[in-house]
């Protein structure tokens, strides 16, 4: 289901400890945000409405989010009306994968806005993971679990920081290297460019040629239009979080974080009944840990987000033995169920944090009953 919501918000400069600082107004932005758990696109959507973001629309997957982005294609009036400014989309999906939307937003005659500014929010930080949606356009990446400072930190250097795009033959999307001389302190670009041979587009009527031949790239350097609709255009440099929008939205997360116990004991449920029917079908197993991974990764993102880091953890120690290529006999299936035990505890003795000396000992005995069943 697509939805939006609206929010209001105020900008401009603000005093701080070091002075007038730069404060973004999101009111007049737009956000799409593509998220398959709904309690974990609940959660995004209050914290992105209460930095605020005027409109937010959501889609539950990647086919939802595209059959969306089509319509307003087809509709300019609808492109106009609500806009898109940023999008936000989880990665593991089905049918159609965070990955496969970021693909199509960049490639398709269908698009949109294929230059439209995209992060990828997932539990799956890994650096295979990151390079695959980097190589496919992305422009930032998110990791789950998040907090309110990561979100808003992310969308400044969407705005502060763009990137122009590049065209070839191989690639559509923003710049894969950092801008020399971007944001103070990176790193900057140690290659040598050679210009000669580029297009460079710099508005829709200003395109400067290349000397010779024709461009084998194009670079767009287009004026920096979120900046522009965020009021920041008449003030040079960076924006500061706003430290009583920060503490508004975390105030929302935490009131998230109530219902967290509840939804991971679901999660924890169907990870019992996955290793009760692979304990019954030895022959077929390998469904049952794609599913297993899957809530995994669930766990390992949401657990630090809410309060829980040590499920987090947990979660993270489960993705990882049951990857692709994992043992699938009854052994790995006592190992995931020890890694269910750990958590239930953490849950039932509402552990948070690192957990002291009881989550110390949590890990300790964890290890121990994996290594075990891995040395057997």
């Amino acid at each position: 289901m697509i939805g939006g919501s609206f929010s209001e918000n105020r900008a401009g400069l603000r005093k701080g400890c070091g002075g007038n600082v730069t404060v973004y107004d999101f009111d007049r932005l737009s956000v799409f945000l593509v998220e398959d758990n709904s309690y974990i696109r609940n959660a995004m959507e209050d914290v992105l409405r209460n930095i605020g973001f005027g409109r937010i629309m959501t889609a539950s997957n990647g086919a939802e989010a595209i059959d969306f982005l089509k319509t307003m294609h087809d509709n300019p009036h609808m492109t106009t009306a609500l806009g898109l400014d940023l999008v936000i989309s989880d990665l593991v999906m089905a049918p159609v994968n965070g990955l496969l939307l970021l693909r199509w937003l960049r490639t398709a005659k269908e698009s949109p806005n294929r230059m439209v500014p995209f992060m990828a929010l997932s539990g799956a930080a890994d650096v295979d993971y990151v390079n695959a949606v980097r190589d496919l356009g992305a422009n930032e990446f998110l990791a789950k679990p998040f907090s309110v400072t990561a979100v808003y930190r992310r969308i400044l250097e969407v705005i502060d920081y763009p990137r122009q795009f590049v065209a070839t033959s191989n690639y559509f999307g923003p710049d894969r290297r950092r801008r020399k001389g971007g944001r103070p302190g990176g790193a900057e670009d140690r290659r040598t460019t050679d210009e000669s041979n580029v297009a460079i587009v710099y508005s829709g009527d200003k395109v400067k040629q290349p000397k010779k031949g024709d461009a084998a790239v194009w670079y767009f350097r287009l004026p920096n239009r979120l900046k522009d609709k965020a009021g920041g255009l008449g003030h040079p440099g960076a924006a500061e979080i706003p430290i009583d929008i920060l503490e508004k939205a975390e105030e929302s997360l935490n009131r998230s974080r109530l219902d967290f116990a509840h939804w991971a004991e679901g999660y924890l449920h169907e990870l019992s009944d996955l290793c009760t029917q692979a304990l019954l079908k030895p022959g077929r197993r390998n469904v049952h840990f794609e599913k297993i991974n899957l809530l995994a990764l669930e766990l390992r993102g949401q657990g630090g987000t809410f309060g829980y880091p040590l499920i987090t953890v947990f979660g993270k120690m489960l993705y990882d033995v049951t990857r692709e290529g994992c043992r699938e006999d009854d052994d790995m299936v006592e190992i995931v169920k020890a890694h269910i035990d750990a958590m239930r505890v953490v849950l039932r003795e509402k552990i948070t944090g690192d957990g002291g000396a009881v989550g110390k000992e949590l890990r300790k005995s964890l290890q121990k009953a994996v290594g075990k069943r891995v040395i057997r």
